[in-house]
């Protein structure tokens, strides 16, 4: 996470999405989006994760939450140039992540304190969501975004369960995540 193959990977991939987004002739209705996840993607744990031992100590959801709570995930850099590019493209987005509703104040505030100025929606898991594996949480807010008519052109995450399922849109991009799986 701290060496040079991290974040050249992660910058591999970003530039990949960019490319393809570039190949994309949007429709001008606002209706093609793209789909981001929020840690590991657009936020990093990194702070978190470098004061508990990079995995050396159990994770624990009590501790990496209250750290959520502070609102001061900085931005993974690929990740904010990569949106900002999709937005100058005419890409609305879409932020889908595990987070629990509650964490919304909190999220939007780090969102906005990291640079993430626009976006179309920002959908978090709800009470109801909270039993449901990743994969398919993910697979029923992605469907429900192409029923309200959005074209998800791209979808971009650092977990499988990000990009896989159902309603995945037109091309997904794999970010590295060499700290957690979630399945």
């Amino acid at each position: 996470m701290l060496g040079q193959y991290y974040r050249r990977d992660f910058r591999f991939v970003t530039l990949e999405a960019e490319e393809y987004a570039k190949s994309i002739n949007l429709t001008g209705d606002g209706k093609d989006i793209w789909v981001f996840d929020i840690d590991e993607t657009t936020l990093s744990g990194l702070p978190y994760y470098a004061a508990h031992g990079f995995g050396a100590q159990p994770f624990n959801g009590t501790a990496f939450n209250a750290w959520a709570e502070t609102a001061t995930a900085p931005a993974l850099p690929e990740g904010l140039k990569l949106y900002n590019r999709l937005l100058s493209l005419g890409f609305k987005v879409v932020f889908i992540t595990g987070r629990p509703e509650k964490q919304r104040g909190i999220t939007r505030k780090n969102l906005l304190a990291a640079g993430y100025r626009k976006w179309e929606k920002l959908l978090l898991r709800q009470p109801s969501d909270v039993m449901k594996a990743s994969v398919v949480y993910k697979s029923e807010q992605r469907a429900n975004l192409e029923k309200q008519g959005y074209r998800i052109q791209g979808n971009i995450g650092d977990q499988w369960s990000d990009l896989l399922g159902t309603n995945i849109g037109a091309r997904t991009f794999k970010l590295p995540d060499p700290l957690y799986y979630i399945s």
